[in-house]
């Protein structure tokens, strides 16, 4: 389904369900569009179901992107859908109370000690399911279900850039310094987004967390 959402933006739903066959969809739709190198695309915003066409409405009018739209997702069913192949990340995460302040409360809540809680956050692959909230956040799936945990009641007002977090079935590294309300349990010191390379993650990517100590998170630019 493809919806005009306002002047010069159109909303293309892939799905209902998220999954990764739909990621794959979502992410082959977005190479599609990036190749054609059309003059009128400003930019995407792909999501978990979604994706954002952002266009310049002086040289295209609505119902001609649709129709593009729609060229590009006959194409789309016509062959296999693969995805991109997707960079793995491997991303250092100090886990402590001094960089993850809901760590030993979620560990408590849980049921179990710290470092079983670190064991299971890093022992998975996460498959990054979307970009948003701010540039470089990526949304990060899934969590094991004896660690997930809702967002916080009372957000933070400042969270610090690189904070390693849980929400419910997702995981996530915060780029910079913002306000937030998922559960702190470590810290990377990873850059997730630049101006020159803009964000680190793209949807399909994996990422794997590997447990650093102190010492190797700070010497490898890490803050405290």
């Amino acid at each position: 389904m493809i919806e005009c959402v306002s002047e010069n933006s159109a909303l293309v739903t892939l799905g209902r369900q998220i999954s990764p066959r739909l990621t794959a969809r979502i992410a082959a739709l977005c190479d599609w569009l990036e190749q054609q190198s059309f003059q009128w695309l400003i930019d995407l915003v792909p999501s978990y179901t979604t994706v954002l066409v952002v266009y310049d409405p002086m040289q295209l009018d609505f119902r001609g992107v649709k129709q593009c739209l729609n060229n590009g997702l006959s194409l789309l069913q016509q062959t296999t859908v693969q995805g991109r192949p997707g960079t793995v990340h491997e991303i250092p995460v100090y886990y402590a109370p001094e960089t993850g302040p809901d760590l030993g409360e979620l560990a408590t809540q849980k049921g179990l000690s710290e470092s079983r809680v670190i064991e299971l956050h890093s022992q998975r692959e996460y498959q990054v399911y979307a970009i948003g909230f701010m540039p470089g956040f990526g949304f990060l799936g899934t969590v094991d279900p004896q660690i997930q945990a809702p967002r916080k009641a009372t957000p933070r007002a400042l969270v610090p850039a690189g904070s390693v977090a849980i929400a419910n079935e997702q995981t996530a590294i915060y780029p910079k310094a913002s306000p937030g309300g998922w559960q702190l349990i470590g810290r990377s010191p990873a850059v997730m987004f630049d101006r020159q390379n803009l964000s680190r993650f793209r949807i399909g990517d994996r990422v794997r967390f590997v447990p650093v100590s102190r010492a190797d998170y700070l010497g490898l630019g890490g803050r405290l």
